[in-house]
């Protein structure tokens, strides 16, 4: 178990750091578990705000807005991932198994328990499936990646992308593979749970599973 992680987001995230004060974690803990059972568009302060008991405009001293706080929310979430890479992969030499164990934990993240009351990874894990994109799919991408908005992600690619170059330094995209992997392991479960059709991954108990040999196979069929 991993006691008491908090990470250095990108001050441009926030107003002020959520982690730090009770408040902002309890807005954390329940914009999660809200943002997971009604959704991003239905999501606001003012509903936060009633269920948090305190006044909408001291959200507002947190984030400007709550496209912001998405933001927030899925940094988290890359840093955590990217965490537990780096801590599985630390004592194995083998470039094929790194990369296995770095995708069995982007899978299984939430299966981990950060310690964190304020976090509950499994409820992110599903605003990320289904809100993530959302994040970045914007007119605002641009000036947003300019002052550093998506670093955790950006990092967690390079980190992936690391681990393909050494597998197989030859391969040609690297970058591209890195980022595939990470959207598949969400689209695949998104379309597992809502679009079956469109997916090889069946909504069961192994779906997981299921998923881990399909990134496998396709990372070592690319990379061979």
């Amino acid at each position: 178990m991993v006691i008491g992680i908090k990470f250095q987001m990108n001050q441009s995230l926030y107003i002020r750091d959520p982690q730090t004060t009770k408040l902002g974690q309890k807005i954390l803990q329940y914009s999660i578990l809200m943002m997971a059972e009604m959704g991003f568009e239905s999501f606001n302060f003012k509903k936060l705000s009633l269920e948090i008991d305190c006044a909408e405009k001291s959200i507002y001293r947190y984030f400007d807005n709550k496209h912001m706080l998405l933001l927030f929310l899925t940094s988290w979430y890359w840093e955590w991932v990217n965490y537990l890479i780096t801590i599985n992969i630390k004592n194995i030499s083998y470039p094929n198994t790194r990369l296995e164990v770095a995708i069995k934990c982007i899978v299984k993240a939430t299966s981990e328990n950060a310690a964190n009351e304020f976090i509950n990874e499994r409820a992110l894990h599903k605003v990320v499936i289904n809100e993530g994109s959302k994040s970045y799919h914007t007119y605002t991408v641009d000036e947003e990646n300019k002052v550093g908005l998506f670093l955790s992600y950006k990092s967690l690619v390079a980190c992936l992308k690391n681990l393909i170059c050494d597998m197989n330094p030859e391969f040609p995209y690297a970058a591209s593979l890195a980022s595939n992997l990470l959207e598949m392991a969400n689209n695949q479960i998104y379309f597992a749970e809502h679009l079956p059709s469109i997916t090889d991954i069946h909504n069961t108990e192994t779906k997981e599973e299921e998923l881990i040999g399909m990134l496998n196979y396709f990372a070592s069929r690319l990379l061979a």
